[in-house]
Protein backbone atom coordinates (compact mmCIF):
# COMPACT_ATOMS: atom_id res chain seq x y z
CA UNK A 1 0.00 0.00 0.00
CA UNK A 2 1.26 3.46 -0.85
CA UNK A 3 1.90 6.05 1.79
CA UNK A 4 -0.11 9.28 1.81
CA UNK A 5 2.83 11.23 0.40
CA UNK A 6 3.25 8.87 -2.55
CA UNK A 7 -0.49 8.86 -3.24
CA UNK A 8 -0.57 12.67 -3.31
CA UNK A 9 2.40 12.75 -5.70
CA UNK A 10 0.59 10.34 -8.04
CA UNK A 11 -2.64 12.35 -7.89
CA UNK A 12 -0.78 15.57 -8.73
CA UNK A 13 1.01 13.80 -11.58
CA UNK A 14 -2.24 12.45 -13.00
CA UNK A 15 -3.82 15.90 -12.70
CA UNK A 16 -0.90 17.22 -14.74
CA UNK A 17 -1.39 14.66 -17.48
CA UNK A 18 -5.15 15.27 -17.66
CA UNK A 19 -4.82 19.07 -17.59
CA UNK A 20 -2.21 19.11 -20.35
CA UNK A 21 -4.20 16.76 -22.59
CA UNK A 22 -7.41 18.68 -21.89
CA UNK A 23 -5.73 21.97 -22.83
CA UNK A 24 -4.48 20.52 -26.09
CA UNK A 25 -7.86 18.96 -26.89
CA UNK A 26 -9.78 22.18 -26.17
CA UNK A 27 -7.49 24.37 -28.28
CA UNK A 28 -7.35 21.81 -31.10
CA UNK A 29 -11.13 21.74 -31.44
CA UNK A 30 -11.64 25.48 -31.06
CA UNK A 31 -13.18 25.47 -27.58
CA UNK A 32 -10.32 27.64 -26.29
CA UNK A 33 -8.03 30.10 -28.01
CA UNK A 34 -4.27 29.57 -27.64
CA UNK A 35 -4.13 33.01 -26.04
CA UNK A 36 -6.82 32.32 -23.43
CA UNK A 37 -6.02 32.40 -19.74
CA UNK A 38 -7.71 29.02 -19.30
CA UNK A 39 -5.51 27.38 -21.92
CA UNK A 40 -2.30 28.77 -20.51
CA UNK A 41 -3.43 28.06 -16.95
CA UNK A 42 -4.13 24.41 -17.79
CA UNK A 43 -0.74 24.19 -19.52
CA UNK A 44 1.05 25.72 -16.54
CA UNK A 45 -0.63 23.66 -13.82
CA UNK A 46 -0.49 20.50 -15.90
CA UNK A 47 3.21 20.87 -16.58
CA UNK A 48 3.92 21.62 -12.92
CA UNK A 49 1.96 18.55 -11.85
CA UNK A 50 3.99 16.26 -14.09
CA UNK A 51 7.21 18.07 -13.14
CA UNK A 52 6.54 17.49 -9.45
CA UNK A 53 5.83 13.78 -9.90
CA UNK A 54 8.81 13.15 -12.16
CA UNK A 55 11.13 14.92 -9.73
CA UNK A 56 10.16 12.51 -6.96
CA UNK A 57 10.48 9.52 -9.29
CA UNK A 58 13.91 10.72 -10.49
CA UNK A 59 12.70 10.61 -14.10
CA UNK A 60 14.63 13.56 -15.42
CA UNK A 61 13.77 13.71 -19.14
CA UNK A 62 10.04 14.40 -18.56
CA UNK A 63 11.00 16.59 -15.60
CA UNK A 64 12.98 18.96 -17.82
CA UNK A 65 10.45 18.81 -20.65
CA UNK A 66 7.61 19.80 -18.33
CA UNK A 67 9.65 22.38 -16.45
CA UNK A 68 10.39 24.13 -19.75
CA UNK A 69 6.71 23.72 -20.73
CA UNK A 70 5.73 25.41 -17.44
CA UNK A 71 8.19 28.27 -18.04
CA UNK A 72 6.74 28.86 -21.51
CA UNK A 73 3.20 28.85 -20.11
CA UNK A 74 4.29 31.24 -17.35
CA UNK A 75 5.79 33.63 -19.89
CA UNK A 76 2.62 33.42 -21.99
CA UNK A 77 0.47 34.20 -18.93
CA UNK A 78 2.64 37.19 -18.03
CA UNK A 79 2.34 38.39 -21.63
CA UNK A 80 -1.45 37.98 -21.51
CA UNK A 81 -1.73 39.90 -18.23
CA UNK A 82 0.49 42.72 -19.55
CA UNK A 83 -1.71 43.08 -22.63
CA UNK A 84 -4.92 43.04 -20.54
CA UNK A 85 -3.88 46.25 -18.83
Amino acid sequence: MKSGKHSLIEVVGWYGVIATILAYFLVSFGALAPTSLWYQGLNLTGALGVTWETWFKRDYQPFWLNLIWALIASAALVNLFVHLQ
